[in-house]
């Protein structure tokens, strides 16, 4: 995929070129998404109102990191969604009927019940802790600890400095380590 030629031809208004964009990064952008709202639904918002924003937007991207600047995109999308779900609260009609739809079990996995309870307690526990972050921690901690990004990179996605950066992901981990510890019954042995 040469990005650089689909991004000159989608600032020209090729709107097969941006597609081609966003079927490479959707999973990116998605998985971010979700990391940061908690659920499929809110994700599923919050990429789609992140994609339509770099369309309208992408004659003013400069020459750079597009992934950088997507996930910039997508990291406000999700905060001002956080601030309206904050604001009007309202309970979700997937989570109420996910279950009756598709009864969990009738799920066949190679896990044992025991095992897969275990691994979705756990998975719960570290993502109500993360949920439990401020915004600006949770971005932080989301891109260097899930996403694997470098500080300076998250720097420039989240238009801080280097500084704030290694500030938030210490506060970050530090509140984690103190949260998880509630849920320590929990963790894998080795980490208790």
């Amino acid at each position: 995929m040469d990005e650089v030629a689909l991004i000159a031809d989608a600032k020209r208004g090729d709107v097969q070129a941006f597609n081609t964009l966003v079927l490479h990064y959707q999973d990116t952008v998605y998985g971010y998404a979700l990391r940061m709202m908690g659920d499929p639904a809110s994700a599923d918002d919050a990429t789609q109102k992140a994609f339509i924003s770099a369309y309208k937007a992408i004659r003013r991207f400069k020459q750079g990191n597009f992934k950088g600047w997507l996930l910039r995109i997508v990291n406000n999308k999700c905060l001002d969604l956080i601030r309206k779900q904050k604001r009007h609260p309202e309970p979700s009609i997937d989570a109420i009927t996910e279950e009756v739809e598709s009864p969990s079990f009738l799920e066949d996995d190679a896990q044992s019940p025991e095992e897969q309870m275990a691994e979705s307690e756990t998975l719960d526990a570290i993502q109500q802790c993360i949920d439990g972050l401020p915004e600006g921690q949770r971005s932080a901690v989301i891109l260097c600890d899930v996403e694997g990004y470098e500080y300076s990179d998250i720097a420039d996605i989240l238009e801080v400095s280097l500084g704030t950066v290694k500030s938030r992901l210490n506060r970050a981990r530090r509140k984690l380590q103190d949260c998880l510890m509630g849920f320590r019954e929990l963790l894998p042995q080795k980490y208790r």
